[in-house]
């Protein structure tokens, strides 16, 4: 299989910092692609082997679950950090741009528009995105197969700290319905269930369907592709870094994501502790 993973990637300190794109200190962010980048490789890539120890040979490894990875980069001006990255220049490509830093995701679907045909996955990330499944891809393949490519599947963003009140908090629940209304119909198709491993598992439309990523096969790519809004660059969906990551596909498919009790049926990790380290203090805890 052939995957194309686009990245969106934004460094500039300011004064204010509000944000970890903006801060002072470089590490933080590089800490976070470096992570994003390895684990795309070692997850997914063919360079995966077992070492046989009785003859002192290593031997593939995963083969079945491992594909071709083309990673592009995507960066506005000289506000990125890549010359810093002490990781190997093949493992990605740069696509340098001019565009307001809210709006690079939008470069980022051009790019994937540009390789239609040519990829079995087309994928958005953030640049501060981990994976940590190995079958990330076959959970997402195993849904279409089931409920069809009209439906989509996001995975639930997450956060970790063994200091924090909790140690692991999902970052994107339920938005107010009036927020995606003007774009989705949550009551179309509102529930879908399935068994994995003899295991009943729930999947509900997303009142939240951002997760700051996106993984389309070359169907669902190609359906968004053609519809009349694609590239309008429209930013109407919370604000332009939400839009450009979301509202898009959120126009073209129904967004599920696994019910809270089942969440980390399908992941992905937010570098930091912005949002966990906000429970017990703008956000309550709730009492078991």
């Amino acid at each position: 299989m052939r995957i194309i993973f686009t990245i969106a990637h934004f460094f500039k300190p300011s004064g204010d910092g509000r944000h970890a794109s903006q801060r002072k200190d470089p590490q933080p962010r590089l800490q976070a692609l470096t992570k994003s980048l390895t684990a795309l490789h070692e997850l997914f890539g063919k360079s995966q082997s077992i070492i046989n120890i009785a003859q002192r040979i290593a031997f593939p490894a995963n083969q079945p679950q491992s594909h071709e990875l083309d990673i592009v980069i995507c960066t506005t001006q000289d506000n990125h950090i890549l010359n810093q990255l002490s990781l190997p220049s093949h493992l990605y490509k740069h696509h340098s741009t001019n565009v307001e830093p809210l709006l690079l995701g939008f470069e980022c679907q051009a790019v994937l528009q540009s390789c239609l045909g040519k990829y079995d996955y087309y994928c958005f990330l953030e640049d501060d995105l981990i994976i940590y499944d190995p079958w990330f891809f076959i959970k997402l393949n195993w849904f279409t197969q089931q409920a069809g490519d009209l439906n989509l599947l996001q995975p639930n963003r997450y956060e970790v700290s063994p200091h924090g009140l909790v140690h692991k908090a999902y970052i994107d629940g339920d938005l107010a319905l009036r927020v995606t209304a003007p774009f989705q119909n949550v009551q179309e198709q509102q529930e879908l269930k399935g068994t994995i491993m003899n295991a009943p598992i729930t999947f509900r439309r997303a009142l939240n369907p951002h997760a700051g990523c996106y993984f389309l096969n070359a169907n669902q790519m190609a359906q968004w592709a053609s519809q009349s809004y694609f590239l309008d660059r429209d930013i109407s969906f919370v604000g332009s870094l939400e839009s450009a990551a979301t509202l898009g596909i959120m126009k073209t498919f129904r967004i599920y994501k696994t019910s809270p009790e089942q969440a980390s049926f399908l992941e992905i990790q937010h570098f930091g502790t912005g949002f966990l380290g906000l429970i017990g203090g703008q956000v309550g805890l709730a009492k078991n």
